[in-house]
């Protein structure tokens, strides 16, 4: 089950509104976790009702060791140790067995390559469960001592299957301390709205655009063509995995959770640098405080720990190696950075083109897992091509003229802006800006339904992750 769904929309989140409102009457937020854990359960169980008890063992088994790790003495470390294989070695098994046994096969050994269904969002309930036990082990948070509360931290459907990583430390309070009001859920429902419209409206309608350049017969697209559906995808990606953070950010607000930002406009950027402080905000702090730091981080050997994490970030982002090749062409970017540009006086123009254009490439070398079709691509990018151009290069910009519009527009702060420009305004004695919201919400959900009426093309990418 993914958010952009009608069956999701007006089946699934009303009877789990209903029940939450129902819960509320009740003392206290135990019987509101209770039904939060139990749609988040039947969430996950949807697609895949196997793959529910290996969530239900990871929280039962990190539950274990945050106790282990909570008492006193020497055992601590054992504990967060044992936490720590024990979580890498599952999401080692259903992620990345296949490609490592597929990688002795290469080298001459015989090793059957095991075929294992990725369970979805296992990368992010993983990277939760891990951030939890180190928190613990630093003393930054306090184990938690209900099972119960634990499995909501790690299972709870907003942001299960594609983020953002949560820490625990974010939410641990508000597991039993939290009050929502009338202006959380207005403002919640406003942005899992912008979410939704940013995913059907923009990133759904972007994809065809993409997947008619990249994902058939590249014998017969143009050099134009390939910039257009590279493009393309450089604005679907964004659209959908931002769109999934800010349903996810929303829903949050609306139960009375703060989820910190994961998007802050990235392709605003002025450097690749500045591009990853932007995207997926919380993957990038995980691996910073979770391994550049305690590796050295600036201090010592910093060219090699920012390989290194950056070697990690394209691993976890797929098993594939044009995800570890993504991963260290953004690595030797960013070191490359430290000591060049960031220390030049740069116009800003020139440094705003200079990260679109390698980000935009970039995104080439995500798009393509086989190599010899990366490499097709990348000469045709290139002007290898039999045409520069040809019809459906004009087709694809005029016929969706204003989708591109749209969508290069929505990647600006045009929500700082416009808060910014109404501000206190009234009408008749009434503030503009929460009619206008609300105005815009209910257009971006009537829009949104309209397109996911006989949708054919609706994943969202980051779930595969």
């Amino acid at each position: 089950m993914v958010f952009a769904d009608l069956f999701f929309l007006f089946a699934f989140l009303p009877a789990f509104a209903l029940c939450y409102l129902l819960a509320g009457l009740a003392k206290g937020n135990g019987v509101k976790n209770g039904v939060l854990v139990a749609f988040s359960l039947l969430f996950y169980a949807w697609g895949e009702p196997v793959y529910v008890f290996l969530l239900l063992v990871c929280a039962l088994l990190n539950w274990l060791f945050g106790r282990g790790i909570d008492r006193k003495g020497k055992g601590r470390a054992f504990w967060l140790v044992l936490g720590l294989i024990c979580n890498l070695a599952i999401l080692g098994t259903f992620k990345y067995l296949g490609f490592f046994a597929d990688l002795l096969g290469r080298c001459g050994l015989s090793v059957q390559v095991p075929e294992i269904a990725l369970p979805i969002g296992i990368s992010f309930y993983t990277f939760q469960s891990i951030s939890y036990l180190v928190d613990v082990y630093r003393k930054e948070s306090k184990a938690q001592r209900r099972f119960g509360d634990l499995l909501l931290y790690i299972s709870m459907f907003p942001q299960l299957i594609a983020g953002p990583i949560v820490r625990y430390g974010t939410i641990a309070k508000e597991i039993h301390d939290r009050h929502v009001t009338f202006q959380d859920v207005a403002d919640g429902s406003f942005r899992f709205l912008v979410g939704l419209g940013k995913k059907v409206i923009l990133a759904n309608q972007l994809s065809e655009i993409s997947d008619q350049f990249l994902a058939d017969d590249l014998a017969q697209v143009s050099t134009a063509g390939a910039w257009v559906g590279l493009v393309a995808f450089t604005l679907q990606i964004y659209f959908d995995f931002s769109g999934y953070s800010d349903m996810a950010i929303g829903m949050g607000r609306c139960m009375g959770f703060h989820f910190k930002e994961n998007f802050d406009h990235p392709y605003c950027c002025n450097s690749i640098t500045d591009f990853w402080r932007r995207w997926h905000i919380s993957l990038g702090s995980f691996f910073r405080d979770y391994l550049y730091i305690p590796m050295g981080g600036n201090r010592h050997h910093q060219f090699f720990n920012i390989l290194v994490v950056w070697f990690l970030t394209g691993l976890w982002h797929g098993a594939s190696w044009n995800f570890v090749l993504w991963g260290l062409y953004f690595g030797l970017i960013v070191a490359l950075e430290k000591f060049t540009i960031l220390r030049w006086k740069v116009p800003a123009v020139v440094l705003h083109l200079y990260s679109l254009i390698l980000v935009v490439l970039g995104w080439g070398i995500f798009y393509f897992v086989d190599f010899a079709r990366m490499t097709d691509f990348f000469g045709i990018l290139f002007g290898g091509a039999e045409t520069l151009s040809d019809f459906t290069v004009g087709s694809a910009l005029r016929s969706r003229f204003w989708l591109w519009i749209a969508a290069m527009a929505c990647c600006l702060p045009l929500g700082r802006w416009l808060h910014d420009l109404i501000g206190e305004k009234t009408i008749l004695g009434r503030s503009v800006l929460p009619v206008s919201k609300l105005v815009l919400a209910v257009a971006l959900l009537a829009v949104s339904a309209a397109l996911l009426v006989g949708a054919t093309n609706n994943p969202f990418i980051y779930t595969r992750f």
